[in-house]
């Protein structure tokens, strides 16, 4: 297992030719902050080549579990550590996909004063679907947050027929609605 710092990458594909899945988990730990805890919530952002959503059903999240195509789909139950889990199938992700996204974002109501630099740890790491084998883990996100309100955790992108993962841990301070201006989502 790797650990992985912010803007590194690696070549899923090419260090293991036979992968067609994978999951991303996303853990965090905010301590006694129970409220901030329970009002996160992760999403994952299906994009084009000018890394811009395809459409508003390539948002997935809690009240839309699966892209169109059924390619990426956000696990109802987390299995094992992770506090949230998303299945990407790579051979049925569309070509005009070029990049898939995972975010966090607290969410509105009642945690208006809530913010991710509480949290103690925030972190992503990618599994093999069909074992279930950690490849990779991002290092402790949280470091690098302070009063932000959502953070952009990793993607999953194409390089010509290679799959590849990206550590980006880049926070929003204008929340859920600032990540979806950048990736052209309508909320």
């Amino acid at each position: 297992m790797a650990v992985m710092k912010r803007g590194a990458n690696v070549a899923l594909t090419r260090e293991i030719p036979d992968l067609t899945g994978i999951v991303l988990g996303i853990s965090w730990d905010a301590g006694s902050e129970a409220v901030l805890a329970e009002n996160l919530v992760a999403a994952t952002i299906l994009c084009d080549s000018a890394s811009r959503a395809v459409s508003d059903e390539h948002f997935v999240f809690f009240n839309q579990l699966s892209s169109p195509d059924l390619s990426v789909r956000q696990l109802e139950e987390a299995l094992g550590a992770d506090d949230e889990q998303i299945e990407l199938d790579l051979d049925r992700v569309p070509a005009e996909i070029s990049r898939i996204v995972l975010v966090a974002y607290v969410n509105d109501g009642p945690v208006r004063r809530r913010a991710l630099g509480q949290l103690k740890h925030c972190g992503i790491r990618v599994m093999n679907l069909a074992d279930n084998r950690e490849l990779v883990r991002s290092e402790n996100l949280a470091q690098w947050l302070t009063n932000e309100t959502a953070v952009a955790l990793g993607e999953v992108y194409r390089r010509g027929t290679e799959w590849k993962f990206k550590v980006i841990g880049e926070g929003y301070t204008s929340g859920i609605a600032g990540i979806a201006a950048d990736y052209g989502v309508n909320l």
